[in-house]
């Protein structure tokens, strides 16, 4: 496999594995409610599948994370990691039924942009690697 297909499906991974996790807090989070700093709550989180869910999802993301490290530079590598931000805005309009803004939608446009501009500019200076 290519470097570059590694890292195209190492990092839509890594996007699937933690806005999966940030779906299922806010699944867990709208169960468990109302907050409540005692026991009853912490009950109530734990006996909703959606926290494990998460649980699953950060340690995907957590295995897929170790593995593009060895191979990725770091600063295009933790730019992209962030692109869940993104695929979070998404999905919450069809799951959650929340609407996106004009300012919301450029928002994600300079995210990609920087993340873009990020990873072409390791590309032209790559430093030797020790």
């Amino acid at each position: 496999m290519s470097l570059k297909r590694f890292y195209l499906l190492g990092f839509v991974a890594l996007i699937a594995f933690d806005t999966f996790s940030q779906v299922c807090f806010k699944l867990t989070a709208l169960h468990a409610a109302p907050f409540a700093p005692d026991a009853a709550w912490v009950l109530r989180v734990l006996l909703q599948p959606w926290v494990y869910g998460a649980i699953v999802g950060y340690l995907g993301a957590f295995v897929t994370w170790m593995t593009l490290l060895r191979h990725a530079p770091i600063g295009p590598a933790f730019a992209a990691s962030h692109l869940e931000v993104i695929g979070v805005m998404i999905l919450s309009v069809p799951v959650f039924g929340e609407a996106l803004s004009a300012l919301q939608l450029l928002g994600a446009g300079l995210i990609i942009a920087g993340v873009v501009c990020l990873a072409l500019g390791e590309s032209t200076h790559a430093p030797a690697r020790p």
